[in-house]
């Protein structure tokens, strides 16, 4: 079967640590932690879908700076494209700002935390990539 759409991930870093967030309960992710994101719209570019998916949950502005890693994932029966890029907030303190409209809970964790958190599975699929990076990035 043949991956269909595209979704995207944002992570976002301040020195060690990582953004992630909890999805409201409901829903087959609700409850799991998240680098936040979303589905790409029809026509709608991965790095537009992620600052209109942080515009939306967040009430953040971001600025997307690369593209870390792709992977395929199976969603309801449905394969599908994840696109995690490397992000930055157009804010100094985030804190101070956001909204939580689909989330619970947000915080910076450590790469080490995020493994023991009950993680989205599509998620799961770039924390290699994302280990590489930190790595080779300190």
């Amino acid at each position: 079967m043949k991956a269909t759409g595209v979704s995207v991930a944002g992570i976002a870093r301040r020195e060690d640590k990582l953004f992630v967030a909890r999805r409201l309960p409901g829903g087959s992710l609700g409850g799991k932690w998240e680098f936040p994101g979303g589905k790409a719209e029809e026509g709608e570019t991965g790095e537009a879908a992620l600052v209109r998916e942080f515009q939306e949950e967040f009430a953040l502005a971001i600025r997307v700076e690369a593209e870390l890693e792709r992977a395929v994932f199976t969603h309801n029966g449905v394969k599908r494209n994840l696109v995690a890029y490397l992000i930055r907030f157009e804010t100094a303190d985030p804190a101070k700002t956001l909204v939580l409209t689909d989330h619970d809970e947000w915080k910076w964790a450590s790469i080490e935390e995020i493994e023991r958190l009950d993680f989205a599975p599509s998620d799961i699929k770039i924390l290699p990539a994302l280990k590489a990076y930190l790595k080779a990035n300190p």
